[in-house]
């Protein structure tokens, strides 16, 4: 009965595991080929520039359109670094005052969104209590999906920050735009998402998204709030 009982147990473990190692495969998959359409742009506008003479002019433009796509390689292999520490690491969990940390993320992008003539407009509760989390893979998440619904959004638009409370004691944080309804996300955007995804669900929190309309939750169970004292 005991070894049965122990195998079920690693049984469990390993499911999850695998789970877990499926879906970081998954994603880093997605980055490489993300990845290969700009290095098969690069390879391409290079080899032109070397087979033939380009004026200086063309050589101007050459190096503009392949400045672009380094750009987009290196921001993809960054997702791709950030989801192998998010799996290869533990996360650092201490009490913190989960709404300072909101309010943070929404200050970083403040200016962004004001310049692209979109409205933020946060909801949060006067107090709460401080949460069990990791302070810098939350802040990473919340400003990761505030850039991504930026990056979707349209001038006149309104993303809302909306942080609540939900008995006995457990804290909800939901960033949305009900004006903005898609089909399916941009590479880097759903690396994006994958990314914060990984970062709040390492914490043991939840993360859940839909895209009409666009809205994104993350939820801290009860167990993760530290009671003031």
């Amino acid at each position: 009965m005991s070894w049965a009982m122990t195998n079920q147990t690693e049984s469990g473990d390993s499911a999850a595991l695998r789970s877990s190692s499926e879906i970081l495969c998954s994603n880093l998959s997605k980055g490489l080929h993300a990845a290969a359409q700009p290095l098969t742009i690069l390879r391409a506008g290079l080899g032109i520039g070397l087979a033939s003479p380009l004026s200086f002019a063309e050589l101007r433009e050459l190096a503009a359109s392949s400045y672009i796509e380094v750009e987009r390689v290196c921001g993809l292999f960054d997702y791709l670094q950030q989801l192998v520490i998010v799996a290869s690491s533990k996360p650092s969990l201490k009490a913190a005052p989960i709404l300072r940390l909101v309010a943070d993320a929404a200050d970083g992008v403040y200016v962004l969104f004001e310049n692209g003539g979109l409205t933020l407009s946060s909801t949060m509760p006067d107090t709460f209590d401080p949460v069990l989390i990791d302070k810098v893979r939350t802040l990473r998440a919340l400003s990761s999906v505030l850039l991504i619904v930026h990056g979707l959004s349209r001038a006149r638009d309104t993303v809302e920050l909306i942080v609540s409370s939900s008995p006995p004691k457990s804290i909800r944080i939901v960033v949305r735009n009900l004006n903005l309804y898609l089909d399916e996300l941009s590479e880097e955007a759903s690396l994006g998402m994958a990314l914060a995804e990984a970062n709040i669900r390492s914490q043991q929190a939840g993360f859940s998204w839909e895209l009409r309309p666009f809205s994104v939750q993350i939820e801290f169970p009860t167990e993760q709030i530290a009671p003031c004292h």
